[in-house]
């Protein structure tokens, strides 16, 4: 896990309180005043609405879960972008093959969840000091965000190839950038290529985090268990792309 992220997640488990953006909560209000049925469980302890702290976690973890139940359930994973400044909560701009039959959703208007998800582990009594702490039971500590709403099909040749231009600059930026140039390609032959996917929007209408790390337990068992997370050493891309060359069927 890199310094940001252990800096981020560490402050929520230390007990960081997030200041609540006043609009975002009063938006939000979905749990008790008629709004989409939530898609995910969340405990008070657990809810987190600041919407610009959401924002943050859905830029960094946007390679997401893109849930629909129409035709059929269906999910499908794919790299996001967001335009925090456009609609209620945001939009998610994406795209995937022609070929997938999620296709059929998108072009129907279906509703559908975007799951960004954080890093997660198991978190063992063991590394607790309180007497109840010891005494009780294994948990499993995550932070994920849900983003619903509407999908909208994106047609236009040129808005399409906006999509892939600020999608490529946003991942480029994310490996420190190459000598790959995808603005000074033939455009007419980016676009000939775009006609292989079905780009779309989702204006997010219902925006739900939960991030369960062990905000509510006693301070001292939070100071236990922080310096414990440095166990989590996940296997990077490139050693698992090595391991699978090796290891996968022929």
């Amino acid at each position: 896990m890199d310094p940001d992220r252990r800096s981020l997640l560490g402050a929520l488990l230390a007990g960081v309180t997030l200041t609540p953006d006043a609009a975002a909560s009063a938006d939000t209000a979905q749990e008790s005043h008629g709004g989409p049925d939530p898609s995910v469980y969340i405990p008070k302890a657990h809810l987190v609405e600041d919407r610009a702290f959401l924002h943050a976690f859905m830029d960094e973890y946007s390679f997401v879960d893109l849930v629909t139940t129409m035709p059929t359930l269906r999910i499908t994973h794919i790299p996001s972008v967001l335009d925090r400044s456009a609609g209620r909560y945001g939009t998610i701009f994406a795209h995937i093959s022609a070929q997938n039959d999620q296709v059929k959703a998108i072009r129907a208007g279906a509703r559908a969840v975007v799951v960004f998800r954080g890093p997660h582990g198991y978190v063992s009594p063991g590394w607790l000091v309180t007497e109840a702490g010891r005494r009780g039971v294994p948990t499993w500590n995550f932070a994920v965000v849900h983003a619903s709403g509407a999908l909208r099909p994106i047609d236009d040749p040129e808005t399409k190839y906006q999509l892939l231009a600020t999608l490529i600059r946003k991942y480029e930026a994310g490996i420190g950038g190459t000598s790959y140039d995808f603005l000074a390609l033939p455009k007419d032959a980016m676009l000939a290529r775009a006609q292989g996917i079905q780009p779309f929007e989702i204006v997010i209408d219902q925006l739900e985090g939960k991030f369960k790390l062990f905000q509510e337990r006693p301070a001292d068992d939070k100071a236990a268990a922080v310096p414990k997370l440095d166990v989590y050493r996940e296997r990077s891309l490139r050693a698992f792309t090595e391991y699978f060359y090796g290891a996968a069927p022929k």
